[in-house]
């Protein structure tokens, strides 16, 4: 599988990304609820509560999915390496946070579920997620959607500041944010049929009758789903179904069924096709000082292009203007 040493978040963060995180940042209350949110609920809280909760993943302990994981570490070029943990749950899922000592967790009914690749995609994923510095931001709308809804008064006034603008902005980002990690595990898995399968098990997978799903009915339910929109009412629905139309706002976009299958083909075959030169990572906007990171020395530019059969990142030499970035953000 391929490796991209250098390669900037930049290579693959999609475009709705970038406008949503954008536009949450222009929303109003969002600098109070950052600065709130880094002064009282950091890292700290789940730091414990993962070492004192779940099992760290390491040589000695799930050595196997451990060392999967390093490789999709070293082949997207994430550093510093986070850690990964395993937490009781037979709920089919996967996360990433924190931002100076990064993480994921993997619950153990995923382990159970999926194979080594469809494993490798998940981590790529996630990866993908720290890679693109969505950690900080994720933590900031679970805590900011927690106070909003739960909190209230007891927030001292922040209940209350927190408006509904905010709370959609949030929700819209994550789900855009999901769109830049799909990317990133297609390029460490360079197959998209194996990209697919995962997505059918994540979907509804289930051990004991896994010989009885088909691929390319799967397929052809996200393609059917995708010309739904073909009636602008189900476009509504849709919309409704994202925002809390059926109870709950919806974190992820309708990817297990929809645009990831349809479309990241595309994207994957138009980096094989040719080169492009990736600048360096710009600086994320801020309303507050992050402490500061030891970082890796990082190429101030990378070039993705095709060689034998294979994507690679190699250096390209530009101007040093790493003195003008933010790491973190």
């Amino acid at each position: 599988m391929p490796t991209y040493t250098g390669i900037s978040s930049e290579a693959f963060r999609h475009p709705l990304d970038r406008q949503a995180e954008e536009a949450l940042r222009q929303v109003p209350g969002f600098d109070l609820v950052a600065r709130s949110f880094i002064e009282y609920l950091y890292e700290r809280p789940q730091q414990l509560f993962l070492l004192g909760n779940n099992i760290k993943a390491g040589p000695r302990q799930y050595s196997t999915p451990y060392g999967i994981f390093r490789e999709c570490v070293r082949d997207l070029d994430v550093y510093p390496e986070p850690a990964l943990y395993v937490a009781q749950n037979p709920s089919v899922n996967s996360y990433a946070l924190g931002q100076e000592k990064p993480y994921i967790v993997l619950n153990t009914g995923l382990l159970d579920l999926l194979s080594d690749l469809e494993l490798r995609t998940v981590l790529a994923h996630e990866l993908g997620h720290i890679k693109c510095h969505h950690t900080i931001l994720i933590q900031m709308a679970l805590w900011a959607m927690g106070a909003a809804s739960l909190l209230g008064e007891m927030t001292l006034g922040l209940g209350n500041l927190i408006s509904t603008g905010l709370i959609f902005a949030f929700y819209e980002w994550r789900r855009k944010a999901e769109l830049s990690a799909d990317r990133a595990a297609l390029l460490v898995i360079d197959d998209l049929e194996a990209i697919a399968q995962t997505l059918m098990k994540l979907a509804g997978g289930s051990q004991k009758y896994s010989n009885e799903c088909s691929l390319r009915a799967f397929k052809q339910q996200a393609a059917d789903f995708r010309d739904l929109d073909n009636d602008g009412l189900n476009q509504l629905y849709k919309f409704l179904i994202y925002n809390g139309g059926n109870g709950a706002f919806l974190t992820h976009p309708f990817r297990w069924s929809g645009s990831i299958i349809c479309k990241t083909g595309q994207y994957l075959r138009s980096l094989s096709r040719s080169a492009r030169v990736i600048m360096p990572e710009p600086a994320r906007k801020a309303p507050w000082t992050p402490p500061l990171q030891k970082q890796k020395p990082k190429l101030c530019a990378a070039e993705l292009k095709h060689s034998g059969g294979k994507l690679s990142a190699v250096p390209v030499n530009k101007p040093n203007n790493r003195q003008f970035l933010n790491p973190l953000l």
